[in-house]
């Protein structure tokens, strides 16, 4: 059970959220409703995220995921394992993002993406080998959207464990 009780569905941002996401309010919108102009700022930056940067949708879901597993957010992890899935992900490397599970089956490329994560998430500084091994598989916009999503789904999780949205 939620913290709060979930906002009221109507109004102009509710609509605007409707709009993005076919139609349909999540929990996690209800939740924001509370505040209509946090919910519409982030709305409208999830909607960037989502829709309309260069950063591959494989890759950009391989860095939510793992926001998810890291901060034990278990809503966030069900939600994106569909988009994930979607977008082209198979199950056994969307399982391989786990903690202890075993990242074999990931390539470089998946692994760099999940080091510099996992220092953004985890330590905020990143390392410079983390960076470097980073920066021989993306070029400058996809390093600052990869960044962006880490950061931004960062906040998303740890608003959802906060105030146990979606439970």
């Amino acid at each position: 059970m939620a913290r709060l009780d979930y906002a009221d569905e109507s109004g102009e941002v509710a609509d605007r959220i409707r709009a993005r996401r076919g139609g349909r309010l999540t929990p996690l919108d209800r939740m924001l409703l509370h505040s209509p102009p946090f919910a519409d700022g982030w709305n409208s930056l999830l909607g960037a995220i989502r829709k309309q940067g260069v950063l591959p949708a494989t890759v950009r879901e391989l860095a939510i995921l793992r926001v998810a597993e890291l901060n034990g957010a278990e809503y966030e992890w069900t939600a994106h394992a569909l988009v994930a899935a979607e977008a082209g992900l198979p199950a056994e490397e969307i399982e391989a993002l786990r903690e202890g599970a075993d990242p074999s089956l990931l390539d470089e490329r998946q692994l760099a993406v999940v080091a510099y994560t996992d220092a953004m998430t985890k330590q905020v500084a990143v390392p410079d080998e983390v960076f470097l091994a980073l920066q021989k598989h993306f070029a400058e916009q996809e390093i600052v959207e990869l960044t962006v999503t880490v950061g931004a789904y960062n906040l998303v999780s740890r608003f959802l464990v906060a105030l146990e949205v979606g439970q």
